[in-house]
């Protein structure tokens, strides 16, 4: 239940006779302050005294006049916000939402009130505006001023924008880009269109800061953060116009009154609060009641090894024989699985490794004229009638949910189709993975059957770039600080194989070592985590491999950042239960220590799971000092894991 409460009786009266107003977080460490400055606003955030953002502008422009420019006072009014909620599959299940708020209004001189909501926690600030004008029922934002004004000495870890319509089958942007690291603030992207949420910044020794949004609707657009100015200003763009083969407007339609999305800035001196930050569901509501208990689980997929030459009901069967063997809970059937085995087929197929425990989800094309990709199925995810059909046959043989691939941007009439693609699911108790997408915004609460989006370049670029393989132990340090705190990642961690193909002597060469590859079932948060896992590994790994692929859970109670800086390293602990998994990974060329407190394990005897020799695994038992001190040694592509027997 949410409990609002009056803090500040003057403040309405108090406004007008002052230019600023400042809403400090519960601790008092974090605050921000809004200014009105000759019809402007703008605001500025501090953390201890040290300015984590220089005076950063605000407003809206619209069809019905400027709500950036010739503003004047209209009141305000503070609020506490205390709030207990559950999230039955995030990163933490039980969460507090402490925070202080202040609404400010402003009037536009036209009959337009814009009223901006600032809510500030003890590691978050999230601010959105609340838009009416007087007569009128509808609005169209034409673009935002919002910025983020970063200080001189800050630095950014940064993803760019992909260009619409490109990569393969015109099937971006899609969040699988590269990355910026530790780039001065005001370097431009490579594609000339900016950088997607989330961004991290370093702002010297002051500490850090993620700017992302969150609780993003059919009611509005996805936004970006458009190429700064020399001077480290960041603002708010919305989607390229050639996004989704130019399906859809590029700015926003909605009804009045309006309340946007929340922006977020996620504040710490280290990058504890960054990792532990719940606000991208804090600020949010669910949007509909769940029609089922929506299941979390482990899931094998041919796919990612095996690729399109699985897709047969043979190796299927396999996959599904692999699941019940690990005590996973579902299989993914990927693309073309109408084709190679068949809808006939399907209804036994699922009915088949039910009856061995094992939940059945399928890949389906987001389809209409937004994509080339020739993958089915097609054609039935596009339209309310379509979708309605099928997902009562999903419904009516077993299925439990569903992967939409190849979305490509981020318009309202995009949000409106995953929106649809969510609700219509829901009805038929089916949830979701969406692929070849956008980030999830707040989705987890809002949508209570979605469960997991890639929004990242992910595991299967393994199979397809030697390069990324490369790279993929450096990206684990930058995933786990960047684009995995504000949102499940389903990155399709754990591959075992020693090259990335079915052919033990075909494919790209994996470089990192097996322990590595068992930390990122720790490090990824997903509560569908599709393992690369193959049969074959059942015979090649030992004993201690297999029980910890068998017992790692997919959902947590609690999470907590223990060392690490993006691009180096990272340690990582969550909570499953009573029960403490701890995983590190080294994103360096030369081996090291890492060494790390873990004061809530202190004397407690672990299994240590760690680097052996030649990148095998090797197991010993670890007890940890009295001061919660621990010190792993990772070698290059390495990792260890770390849990309560």
């Amino acid at each position: 239940m949410k409990h609002l409460i009056s803090t500040f009786a003057l403040v309405a009266t108090c406004w007008i006779h002052t230019s600023a107003q400042t809403v400090h977080s519960p601790d008092g460490a974090l605050a921000v302050t809004l200014r009105l400055t000759e019809g402007t606003l703008a605001y500025e955030v501090k953390l201890h005294d040290r300015v984590v953002l220089e005076p950063s502008p605000l407003g809206l422009e619209t069809n019905l006049g400027s709500f950036s420019s010739g503003l004047t006072a209209a009141g305000a009014e503070a609020t506490t916000i205390d709030e207990r909620y559950t999230l039955p599959h995030g990163k933490v299940r039980d969460v507090h939402h402490r925070a202080n708020q202040l609404a400010a209004r402003f009037a536009n001189g036209a009959g337009g009130s814009l009223e901006v909501v600032f809510r500030v926690s003890d590691r978050d600030v999230a601010f959105a505006y609340r838009l009416s004008v007087e007569g009128k029922q509808k609005v169209v934002i034409e673009s935002e001023k919002t910025g983020f004004d970063f200080p001189a000495d800050a630095t950014s870890f940064v993803t760019w924008q992909a260009k619409a319509g490109d990569g393969w089958m015109a099937t971006k942007p899609s969040y699988e880009e590269g990355y910026l690291m530790d780039a001065p603030v005001g370097t431009k992207s490579p594609s000339g269109l900016g950088f997607t949420l989330p961004a991290l910044f370093r702002i010297g020794d002051a500490g850090w800061a993620l700017v992302s949004e969150t609780g993003v609707s059919s009611k509005y657009v996805g936004s970006r953060l458009a190429d700064p100015t020399s001077a480290g200003l960041y603002t708010i763009a919305f989607p390229e116009a050639g996004e989704n083969a130019r399906r859809g407007e590029a700015n926003v339609s909605a009804a009045l009154p309006l309340e946007t999305p929340w922006r977020t800035i996620t504040v710490g001196r280290t990058l504890a609060p960054i990792v532990e930050s719940t606000v991208s569901t804090d600020v949010v509501q669910p949007l509909y009641e769940p029609s089922r208990e929506y299941r979390p689980g482990r899931s094998t997929w041919s796919w990612l090894v095996w690729q399109d030459a699985s897709m047969n009901e043979a190796d299927q069967r396999a996959f599904v024989d692999l699941a019940a063997t690990m005590g996973y809970e579902y299989i993914l059937v990927d693309a073309l699985w109408d084709v190679e085995i068949g809808r006939e087929r399907m209804a036994q197929f699922v009915a088949d490794a039910r009856a061995k425990g094992v939940d059945v989800l399928l890949w389906y094309n987001s389809n209409g004229h937004w994509n080339d990709a020739p993958q089915t199925p097609r054609n039935r995810m596009d339209t309310a009638p379509a979708r309605h059909v099928e997902m009562a046959w999903l419904k009516s043989i077993g299925v439990k949910g569903m992967k939409v691939d190849f979305f490509g941007g981020d318009k309202q009439a995009t949000m409106k189709l995953y929106e649809d693609i969510l609700s219509d699911a829901n009805a038929y108790g089916l949830h979701l993975n969406f692929h070849g997408a956008t980030l999830p915004r707040g989705w987890e609460r809002m949508y209570p059957n979605f469960m997991t989006s890639e929004a990242v370049m992910a595991s299967e670029m393994l199979i397809f770039s030697q390069d990324f393989a490369d790279r993929e132990a450096f990206n684990s340090t930058v995933y786990s600080f960047v684009r995995n705190p504000v949102a499940p990642m389903d990155y399709g961690p754990m591959v075992l194989n020693r090259r990335f193909h079915r052919d033990a002597d075909k494919g790209n060469f994996r470089r990192t070592t097996d322990a590595f590859q068992l930390a990122t079932t720790v490090l990824f948060q997903s509560p569908l985590q599709h393992f690369g896992l193959t049969p074959n590994n059942l015979e090649e790994q030992p004993a201690f491999v297999l029980d910890f692929l068998k017992d790692v859970p997919s959902f947590w109670d609690e999470i907590r950042y223990l060392a690490g800086y993006p691009g180096r390293d990272v340690a990582l602990a969550r909570r499953h239960g009573d029960r403490w998994y701890v995983a590190a990974s080294n994103g360096e060329k030369q081996a090291k220590e890492l060494s790390f407190t873990v004061p809530f394990l202190a004397g407690r005897t672990l299994t240590l799971i760690h680097d052996g020799p030649d990148g095998t695994a090797a197991t010993r038992s670890l007890t940890v000092a009295a001061d919660g001190r621990i010190t792993l040694a990772l070698e290059v592509g390495g990792g260890a894991v770390l849990f309560e027997p």
